[in-house]
């Protein structure tokens, strides 16, 4: 028997290490030529390495959460042969759809609503599309789910499925193997369905959980993006009465277009602001000391996925129509939450749109994603009794949204941020002037 080292080899230009982020194997283990062997995740993206050969594993070259730098051993297997070899595995690479590049900074997430809109009894704000998740439970057409004949899955994962009492033959995957995203997600379908894990009537021991990969790198960015910048929020109330009728009015003859949310909206009427506050659509480089005002609106979409979150970004946002805008909205949620968005598609915002749709709450504090230097964060619509005008005290129904703003107030003066919210709530509430052409 021969040993055969697997050396961790250039996953990208630029990169110097990766992290564990899971081991598919456990030394002692038997793998086969092509099965997954491990997730490495660099600044850019997650990558799968596989096996170039097959044998036992023998050694591995860390614990999850180490840094492995490019050309050390990652894992050493045992196979047939005379001679003891190296590899450093470039054939045996296999680059799934990128994870996105965790952003710098937005703290709450654009949730994708049911395809039946916003109840308008509630006044829950109609921001995104719906969410369909591809780690949910496959269902036979009888509404049975369909089981996983090859159950393939890691040490740990089987581990934490046995002592819920789950059967991986019933766990839907979208890839070769189960992952713990495949569990959870399992776990949410099923519970809405009575499922109750085993013991769930005594108490819960403590869980210690490594802050790892994509989280990590979103607890970084986090703590730099609040370090870094001196944040103000502003938070005007809008009335968008009259929006939300143009919209039903318009969705109701849309044809074959996609549905309109009042996300298309928001930033038609952002793109038509943002011309006269051109110091909020910028990136401030702080260590050159120098902002960039950019005259091309290339806005980022603060959306939550399985994996964590991502800002995908529609380019152009300013050239795009109310309907060109829902497709790409669309398109790129679900790229980020399918994990098939590119590195382009996830790069280069210069303005960031963040709601947490009909969970927005009454006002939010959105955290700025760095290097930008303000983030916008509509709110929940809801519907209150408003006077008619100030002569009479006669009353109507409205919907009303609070609308926040975040800004970096290195750069920006706070008369600036109100200023633009302001000018941003006349063209909302006279929502014709969005579909005027500029």
């Amino acid at each position: 028997m021969a040993r055969f080292t697997f050396k961790l080899p250039d996953i990208g230009e630029g990169i110097a290490e990766a992290e564990i982020v899971a081991w598919h194997v456990a030394v002692g283990d038997h793998i086969a030529e092509d099965a997954p062997l491990a997730d490495m995740m660099t600044d850019k993206a997650t990558v799968e390495m596989e096996s170039p050969v097959s044998g036992v594993v023998v050694e591995l070259a860390g614990k999850v959460g180490d840094a492995i730098a490019i050309g050390a051993m990652l894992a050493v297997i045992e196979v047939a042969g005379e001679d003891e070899v190296e590899k450093s595995g470039e054939s045996a690479i296999s680059l799934p759809p990128a994870q996105p590049e965790p952003v710098e900074g937005p703290s709450f997430f654009a949730k994708l609503e049911s395809e039946n809109g916003p109840s308008t009894s509630s006044g829950q704000a109609d921001l995104e599309e719906p969410v369909h998740c591809p780690l949910s439970p496959a269902l036979s057409p009888k509404g049975e789910r369909e089981s996983n004949p090859k159950s393939l899955a890691s040490p740990a994962v089987r581990q934490r499925a046995k002592s819920l009492g789950i059967d991986l033959a019933q766990i839907h995957s979208e890839g070769t193997h189960i992952r713990h995203a495949d569990l959870d997600a399992f776990l949410r379908y099923n519970t809405a369905q009575g499922y109750q894990p085993p013991h769930t009537n005594q108490t819960r021991a403590d869980e210690h959980i490594p802050i790892i990969g994509l989280r990590r790198k979103i607890a970084e960015n986090m703590a730099a993006s609040k370090r870094a910048i001196p944040h103000f929020t502003y938070v005007e109330e809008i009335e968008v009465t009259a929006l939300e009728e143009m919209r039903a009015q318009l969705n109701a003859h849309r044809g074959q277009k996609s549905k309109l949310t009042l996300l298309p909206f928001l930033i038609v009427a952002v793109c038509r602001t943002i011309p006269q506050f051109p110091m909020l659509n910028a990136r401030y480089d702080d260590e050159a000391g120098v902002v960039t005002r950019h005259g091309a609106v290339h806005l980022g979409l603060a959306t939550q996925t399985d994996a964590g979150l991502m800002v995908p970004v529609i380019r152009d946002a300013q050239n795009q129509n109310i309907w060109q805008l829902a497709t790409e909205i669309t398109r790129l949620a679900t790229a980020a939450r399918s994990g098939k968005a590119t590195k382009a598609e996830l790069t280069g915002s210069t303005l960031t749109i963040t709601s947490l749709g009909a969970l927005g709450g009454v006002a939010t504090t959105p955290v700025i994603n760095r290097p930008e230097v303000a983030i916008l964060g509509p709110n929940r619509i809801i519907e209150r009794p408003v006077f008619v005008d100030d002569t009479s005290d006669r009353i109507r129904r409205a919907k009303l949204m609070n609308f926040s703003i975040s800004c970096d107030h290195r750069v920006v003066d706070g008369w600036d941020a109100a200023s633009f919210v302001q000018a941003l709530k006349r063209i909302i509430e006279a929502p014709a002037l969005i579909l005027v052409p500029s």
